[in-house]
């Protein structure tokens, strides 16, 4: 899965990176340490051009009751995501990048010793763009349209697989383009277009404690731990 990630970069960088057409939204703070439901960038096609809008991480389809289903659907497994009601529709036709600076992994140090974080990342140091979904969600007590987004897991590559089991489905620009388009709804031409992905190249180094809680949200939280 994909619990944490960073974002601490601002709009204009990942518009630039993404090749946006036009940035939909104020500055967010930098995230060191974005977790379920934080507001998050997002990257789609909207009328007719790219946009980088923000989302709140957790899908919720529109047939939702309330907004609690969102910490439930912040991934979106590959392997199931074109049969599951809860993302079916928006893995035909509402598809984004989702823009991070890298993300955390928790390492199984054994028995009675706990989990170690460390932290992924493109190992330029660029941005990396996780494979999304977004869904719009009208709450039926205030009327407010809520947009949100989940992000897309696969089987670990070289990098994670010692970590976890699970990782985000990262894009290369390449498939920029292909994974937003509006035109691709057939959902065995987008499992098509997933399956031929190249694997992005990561690094990875553990990281300090201080990740586990969502409260800390730190430069220090990214930095390779010491001793």
């Amino acid at each position: 899965m994909c619990g944490r990630y960073a974002l601490t970069q601002s709009p204009s960088a990942y518009a630039d990176w993404f090749g946006v057409d036009a940035i939909k939204t104020e500055a967010l703070e930098p995230n060191y340490n974005v977790a379920p439901t934080d507001p998050v960038y997002a990257v789609a096609e909207y009328d007719d051009e790219r946009q980088l809008g923000v989302f709140r991480w957790g899908l919720l389809p529109w047939f939702s009751k309330d907004r609690r289903q969102a910490a439930r659907h912040i991934n979106a497994r590959i392997e199931t995501v074109a049969q599951k009601a809860s993302f079916k529709d928006s893995f035909a036709t509402k598809r984004c990048l989702i823009p991070a600076d890298g993300f955390y992994e928790w390492e199984r140090l054994g028995e009675d010793k706990g989990k170690l974080p460390h932290f992924i990342h493109a190992d330029d140091d660029g941005p990396i763009a996780f494979a999304g979904l977004w869904a719009t969600w009208k709450d039926p007590e205030t009327e407010e349209k809520v947009r949100t987004c989940t992000i897309l897991t696969g089987p670990p590559d070289a990098t994670v697989k010692p970590l976890h089991d699970r990782m985000p489905v990262i894009l290369e620009p390449a498939l920029w383009d292909g994974w937003l388009d509006l035109d691709l709804q057939d959902p065995d031409q987008v499992h098509k277009l997933l399956a031929g992905r190249k694997a992005v190249p990561l690094a990875e180094h553990a990281v300090s404690t201080l990740v586990n809680s969502v409260k800390n949200n730190l430069p220090e939280l990214i930095e390779p731990l010491r001793g």
